[in-house]
């Protein structure tokens, strides 16, 4: 298993699905650019709460940062990745709990506490 950090768009709005546990989950594609020219697809997956708020609040072509752990694999004669979503960070949050965490005001900047390890 790799441990991993990524970078890229979300290819598509990210899907919202319900386990036969009954426990939710979300799945999203990330385009990641490789070299200028080339790019891979990462399948990735996210079983924690604050993830999938943070996810669920992007929109297809929205930047988003991603680490866990990331499975090489082959599909379709090309390479792709699997990646179990354990952090997140995207430049804008669309509600104030989408990042995780509380933020506090101190003169000039913001600081985020309580963010998902």
């Amino acid at each position: 298993m790799i441990d991993a950090l990524i970078a890229g768009k979300l290819h598509s709005k990210p899907v919202a699905h319900t386990g036969k546990s009954g426990k939710p989950f979300v799945t999203a594609k990330v385009r990641v650019s490789v070299t200028a020219d080339d790019s891979l697809f990462v399948s990735v997956i996210a079983f924690s709460q604050t993830i999938i708020t943070a996810l669920l609040a992007l929109d297809a072509g929205d930047s988003v940062s991603l680490s866990g752990t990331l499975t090489p694999k082959v599909w379709d004669g090309k390479p792709a990745l699997d990646l179990v979503a354990h952090g997140i960070l995207t430049p804008y949050p669309r509600h104030p709990e989408a990042q995780g965490g509380s933020r506090t005001r101190t003169r000039n900047r913001t600081v985020r506490t309580g963010l998902p390890t």
